[in-house]
């Protein structure tokens, strides 16, 4: 049910998950002392030194012993835990994780890895929790599950070559990592948690939950709310994988996007929200919402990602960096409007496709070839939920979410090709009467009234609160037989400009300084 991050590149499959000569029994002694010091401090609620150890010493153990092999077997350090079922629910969760970033996953191996979630989401929902975790490792364990679902639905529709052993396994094994189950499992958490109802009565001012980062300060856990809370960013997602983002929108409502969050305090979880929180908008014509969105969480990337360089999370960071600029080029090819974007972001978005977003206005096969590959290297790796049919001959059916996707997105771009004719005339005039304007576009009056009320159309879209909303930046009223246009023209800010020069005369005097004078 979840994994080691969202950004984490498609694994393979195939081959042993082990290296030769890997015995799971054997036990180093740094991680004796490691599981049984992390026992201790889980017990203590000692949240700091649990991150400390999960954010750096689980992984300077993972490189200096198990870079090519999985940890010791959950068998093997439950002795030096005292056989504790819930540390040992959390160790698999780990164990697992380690197990699809660094090697390549069996199909027992995700099966086994669903039927650990299951046990530990079990406990959650129906024991009794008393520990306080990071809110990394609380996101981790969302976003791996979410991760290893999509896995696996890729890695079940490639069908082709399957050995009759896998077939075997996974009809044997259907109901692992089926959607129902996977969307049950986030919902059940969301309720459990009464998250939405706190997320409510904070707003009220009745309840601390973002001031304290969903922290329990007063000895009780965090573990149920903060796993709910997570879970509703899980659910945008993977609604975002199945193509429904109008559902995957409706799960976040309760969290504000539009302030800083618990989400915002995970570097990943942040990204990711805003991520598919814009795909989403994008795909739902609402060109500005994501504009907006992608500029902030852009510009905190520009500002912040030197103090994660360290991170293993670093390279997915910069990853999909890349993916956002990537969709926002897009999204101002489809709406330009520019007076969203920061200097600094439109500045990179310039560098990198500057030249690509000129030739994306000319609205020829050149620009719907840009289009597509665009959104081919920034949407989500789209799955299929439902099971295979294992009729023969065996069939390849992994890219057809994508095919499906991306085939929704080009009639879009398509259908505002045809309109390209229509804002550059308006651009021109002011007014502008009905039939010089259809002389002007060689259409007949009644086609011209079409395109018109296309172009309304699709220059409008319907925000989270059910408001019409404009994304023109050249919009048009008829009154009569006359076209009167009204374009919105950004209002020049000289701020920005001055500021860069500043900053860039502070770091030039900085370097003069350092230089020595002989």
């Amino acid at each position: 049910m979840a994994g080691t991050t969202s950004y984490e590149p498609e694994q393979h499959i195939g081959g042993d998950s082990a290296a030769p000569g890997y015995d799971p029994s054997y036990v180093p002694d740094s991680v004796k002392s490691f599981v049984a010091h992390m026992y201790r401090h889980i017990r203590e609620k000692n949240v700091y030194e649990i991150h400390l150890m999960y954010e750096t010493s689980f992984h300077s153990i993972s490189d200096r012993f198990f870079k090519d092999s999985p940890w010791p077997s959950v068998d093997a350090v439950a002795t030096y835990v005292d056989n504790d079922h819930v540390f040992c629910l959390l160790y698999r969760e780990m164990w697992f994780r380690h197990l699809y970033a660094r090697l390549q996953p069996t199909l027992k191996q995700r099966i086994d890895s669903w039927d650990n979630y299951c046990n530990l989401f079990q406990v959650v929902l129906h024991g009794v929790v008393n520990m306080q975790l990071p809110n990394q490792w609380l996101w981790d364990m969302v976003d791996e599950f979410v991760y290893q679902f999509q896995s696996f639905c890729q890695y079940r529709a490639k069908m082709k070559n399957k050995t009759e052993q896998e077939i075997a396994l996974l009809q044997q094994y259907h109901q692992a990592w089926n959607v129902y189950g996977v969307l049950n499992f986030l919902r059940a958490l969301v309720e459990k948690s009464t998250i939405i109802q706190i997320l409510e009565q904070e707003k009220e001012g009745l309840v601390q939950f973002t001031a304290t980062d969903g922290y329990d300060y007063s000895g009780g856990s965090n573990v149920v709310k903060v796993l709910g809370y997570f879970s509703m960013i899980g659910l945008l997602r993977v609604h975002c994988l199945l193509g429904d983002y109008h559902t995957g929108l409706k799960c976040i409502v309760p969290i504000d996007i539009s302030q800083q969050g618990v989400y915002t305090s995970v570097i990943g979880s942040h990204i990711t929200t805003i991520y598919h929180y814009g795909f989403a908008n994008i795909m739902l014509r609402r060109y500005m919402e994501a504009i907006r969105e992608f500029n902030k969480i852009l510009l905190y990337i520009f500002v912040n990602k030197q103090h994660h360089q360290k991170s293993p999370q670093y390279e997915q960071i910069l990853k999909k960096n890349e993916q956002m600029y990537a969709l926002l080029s897009i999204s101002l090819s489809l709406c330009p409007q520019v007076k969203l974007v920061e200097e600094n972001v439109n500045s990179q978005l310039r560098e990198k496709y500057g030249e690509k977003m000129l030739r994306m206005q000319g609205y020829d096969d050149d620009a719907f070839a840009l289009y597509d590959e665009l959104f081919s290297y920034a949407c989500p790796k789209f799955i299929t939920s439902s099971r295979p049919s294992y009729e023969e001959p065996l069939v390849n059916y992994n890219q057809d979410a994508y095919r499906l996707q991306l085939k929704l997105f080009l009639y879009e771009v398509k259908q505002q090709q045809l309109l390209s004719g229509v804002r550059t005339f308006l651009k021109v005039y002011s007014t502008i009467s009905i039939g010089k304007l259809a002389t002007y576009m060689e259409l007949d009056e009644s086609t011209l009234r079409t395109f018109l009320m296309t172009y309304k159309h699709k220059t409008h879209a319907v925000d989270a609160n059910g408001k019409i909303t404009s994304n023109a930046n050249v919009d048009f009223y008829i009154d009569d037989d006359m076209v009167h246009v009204s374009e919105s023209k950004p209002a020049k800010s000289y701020g920005d400009y001055f500021m860069r020069q500043i900053i860039k005369l502070e770091g030039a005097i900085t370097n003069i300084d350092r230089i020595k004078l002989e």
